[in-house]
């Protein structure tokens, strides 16, 4: 067995929520020289000296933590949480679904992007959610078979371990299947979360049979959880490869799941699956690199163009979340998702111009359009263009691992929706996700709101949805490197942009980056979103230089880790329960204690 109960016993848990310390002032530019243990941050982040990983559910965390403590690396790590969260966070964590993964190898200083996204079965047509009105329909790309998209996510784990890891798929899966197969506790998140979404997973007899008692309610907090048709599933993973998913007995229930339910994934869809291996985004901000992931993602691209534009303004000198500081970087949303809307789409199907949008020259150009004083109205700022940003769900989950050689992931990966499509295959324990609400609907006509789909994200046979995913990278020139990446839907590139820009322009630890409010805005609709804690002075200067405000609930779940001259910092997002950040400590594990994971 690759993780020994003893060593369960013995190694890991003094590693959660080790000693919290801090990095030095602005430590991903390395322009001053505080102390590493200085005591000057409200919030410290948790340290580690062999390793660190951050993911949204703690079972998970521990899970990998254990790879890295017995020698696994990044990757083997990362492959191994992928796949626990698809048994304890079910709302996103998935086999059924896709995603995205950043792997930077220490050894050659490469760094590679796996696109793993679901794809339109072949049978997809552009019209396929319009009724005959040619309205769209949003209940089938929802909560139909008809909403599924062809999975990413077996594959794509399982191909990143083949060319990246050390350990077999067998070792990686063994912590999943066993929570899976025994049970484990059930916490807060997990309980409201089920509670939240009981209406939706209990039309799916599958569903309501796992997550909840035979009373029809969710599993309380404390209960335990068991899924053994999905141990079942993994187990067949393990013993013969992704093809268990993609060939053998999982296609095959899928398929008929499909073809007695009106959906259209296809024996041939799921076994000609290919995971893209991409050219990753890279840019720089101030004095530290950004590689990112790019299309179908448009994560990485708007991030460094936002950043690029943001280079030209005196951030610092502004201050955090002052009103100059977030009318600029509000400016520089518009610009980029107005962008977003016109032109991203899948670089298989449409031409995306990456260049253009990422030079340095192009900042330059729309820097010069931003007046400190007033807003620039959203209708104004791509004439002839009435696009909008499709909607994407929040229940999106990242995660991110470090190891001791200084190997790093940083993945995101999704069901879409909480749960996605809420649709169980028979059997199997698996959830499907409902990534074809992803596609534009309609594109190229107006909707009920005069906003326009865009074109380059139009439905068509194999091709993958538009996402905002963005697992980023960021080399410091102090010789640091941070991993990080957040859920939240369209707001997941202005989380990282503000995790970067922290850490960068305003000298705080990751912890204090991760916890400071957040903004958003998307270009359309024309608001500024804001979370709670901002001051009323700073938000009534920012009515009056024009900006709509609104209030929402809070944004993203960041996990991040950094590694800096030899020591591991990391922070989990507090804006979401059950998360865990672990860094493996410096002395003799076998002098301390392992908290338990029950």
């Amino acid at each position: 067995m690759f993780i020994k109960k003893q060593f369960l016993r013995t190694t890991l848990s003094l590693v959660c929520i080790v000693l919290a310390s801090t990095v030095h002032g602005n430590g991903l530019l390395g322009q001053t020289a505080r102390p590493i243990f200085a005591d000057n941050h409200i919030v410290h982040p948790n340290i580690g000296y062999r390793g660190m990983v951050a993911t949204q559910e703690r079972h998970a965390t521990q899970a990998a933590a254990e790879v890295l403590a017995q020698g696994g690396n990044a990757v083997d790590a990362a492959v191994t949480a992928g796949f626990a969260l698809a048994v304890t966070l079910p709302r996103a964590g998935n086999i059924g679904g896709g995603g995205f993964m950043m792997i930077h190898n220490a050894k050659t200083g490469q760094q590679f992007a796996l696109d793993y996204r679901e794809r339109a079965p072949a049978r997809a047509t552009r019209d396929m959610y319009l009724d005959e009105n040619g309205a769209p329909v949003p209940r089938l790309s929802r909560s139909t078979h008809l909403a599924v998209g062809v999975p990413g996510t077996v594959r794509g784990l399982s191909e990143a371990l083949e060319k990246h890891g050390t350990i077999t798929l067998k070792q990686a899966l063994e912590p999943a299947i066993k929570l899976a197969r025994d049970g484990f506790t059930v916490e807060e998140g997990l309980h409201a979360s089920l509670k939240a979404h009981k209406r939706d997973l209990s039309k799916s007899f599958e569903a309501r049979r796992i997550f909840f008692r035979a009373d029809g309610s969710p599993w309380p907090v404390g209960s335990r959880l068991v899924q053994t048709d999905l141990a079942k599933s993994l187990q067949a993973i393990a013993d013969n490869g992704p093809d268990a998913f993609y060939k053998g007995a999982i296609a095959k229930k899928i398929v008929a799941d499909m073809q007695k339910n009106g959906g259209l994934i296809s024996a041939n869809d799921l076994e000609s699956y290919s995971v893209v291996n991409r050219a990753p985004i890279v840019g720089t901000y101030r004095q530290t690199k950004i590689v990112s992931m790019p299309p179908p993602s448009s994560g990485g691209v708007h991030l460094v163009q936002m950043l690029n534009v943001l280079e030209r303004f005196p951030l610092k000198n502004f201050g955090h979340n002052s009103a100059s500081s977030i009318h600029v970087m509000t400016e520089a949303m518009r610009f980029a998702y107005a962008d977003r809307s016109k032109y991203l789409g899948d670089p298989d199907f449409v031409e995306v111009p990456v260049d253009k949008l990422i030079s340095k020259k192009y900042a330059s150009t729309l820097a010069d359009k931003i007046n400190q004083s007033t807003v620039t109205a959203s209708n104004t700022v791509a004439p002839g263009l009435k696009g909008f940003v499709p909607p994407e769900s929040d229940q999106t989950t990242h995660f991110s691992v470090i190891d001791k050689d200084g190997n790093a992931v940083a993945n995101t990966y999704t069901l879409n929706f909480s749960y996605g499509s809420r649709l169980m295959v028979p059997g199997t324990g698996i959830l499907l996700n409902n990534e074809m609400d992803d596609f534009s609907a309609k594109p190229g006509e107006p909707n009920a709101y005069g906003l326009i789909g865009n074109r380059s994200n139009a439905i068509e046979p194999k091709k993958r949805m538009l996402s905002s995913m963005t697992p980023t990278f960021v080399f410091g020139a102090d010789g640091s490197l941070l991993a990080t990446g957040s859920p939240g839907g369209s707001r997941i590139i202005t989380t990282v942009l503000q995790i970067i820009v922290n850490m960068t322009d305003f000298d705080m630890s990751i912890a204090e980056a991760t916890v400071a409010p957040r903004f958003h805005h998307q270009w359309l609709p024309d608001t500024l979103r804001l979370e709670r804690g901002f001051s009323p002075d700073t938000v009534s200067i920012l009515k009056q230089k024009g900006h709509a405000i609104i209030s929402g609930p809070v944004m993203g779940s960041t996990q991040s880790v950094r590694l800096l001259d030899g020591v591991f910092y990391g922070y989990s997002d507090p804006r979401r329960r059950d998360s865990l950040t672990i860094g493996l400590p410096a002395n003799n594990p076998n002098k301390n204690t392992v908290p338990t994971t029950e």
